[in-house]
């Protein structure tokens, strides 16, 4: 199987899961989902881990959310943090943009795991505080940038481990593509009831296996 279907093949079973849990944001709130596949050979420089992942973000410019919906498994070390970083075209290196020292409540110290988490960008505790110095100071400009690190494929989502502290799998972010977004997300994604946007909260569950 080669990469591209590999992937479309991933993003599917991750969509699937979305949609059965009804996790994904509403139509109103016109959110765009990004999506990578993690592994060691996109780390810079490359390593040699068996791991991979994959993420799902979706990105809500009404509600100001940042939706995450990541599995791993096979790593060689133990999880230590994962984030986002941004903004640098690949395969650059470049600082976090999300929490510090990690994402709250990432699987940590195992090889395998799944994480789901929607996150306020209206609040500072969803930032890494020198990423919002760097982009003017203000919440609303780290968002701002966040999305166009988005957008332009400038930010990549990374898993720390023991074997690799600098990073062990990591993928850049790509929007989800036409027409495969109508094909893999359908009509479902974003037919999600209204009253799902109006009570939406931030949330997070999480697994892990040694």
């Amino acid at each position: 199987m080669n990469k591209s279907r590999s992937v479309h093949c991933a993003l599917t079973a991750v969509v699937l899961s979305l949609l059965t849990l009804g996790a994904v944001p509403s139509a109103q709130a016109t959110p765009i989902p990004y999506y990578a596949v993690l592994d060691g050979a996109s780390e810079n420089p490359p390593n040699a881990s068996s791991g991979q992942g994959t993420a799902l973000v979706i990105y809500d410019s009404v509600l100001h959310t940042l939706s995450l919906h990541v599995t791993f498994s096979g790593l060689t070390g133990n999880a230590t943090a994962a984030h986002i970083h941004c903004c640098i075209a690949s395969p650059g290196n470049v600082g976090v943009a999300t929490t510090t020292p990690t994402f709250p409540g990432f699987p940590d110290g195992v090889t395998s795991g799944a994480y789901n988490n929607t996150f306020d960008l209206t609040q500072a505790a969803s930032f890494n505080a020198a990423f919002v110095t760097n982009n003017g100071s203000t919440l609303a400009g780290a968002e701002a940038a966040l999305a166009l690190g988005l957008a332009e494929g400038k930010a990549y989502l990374n898993i720390h481990t023991t074997f690799a502290p600098g990073g062990e799998i990591r993928g850049f972010l790509n929007e989800v593509p036409e027409p495969a977004s109508l094909a893999l997300l359908g009509a479902g994604l974003f037919g999600i009831a209204a009253s799902r946007r109006r009570t939406l909260q931030p949330k997070h569950t999480l697994v892990g296996t040694v």
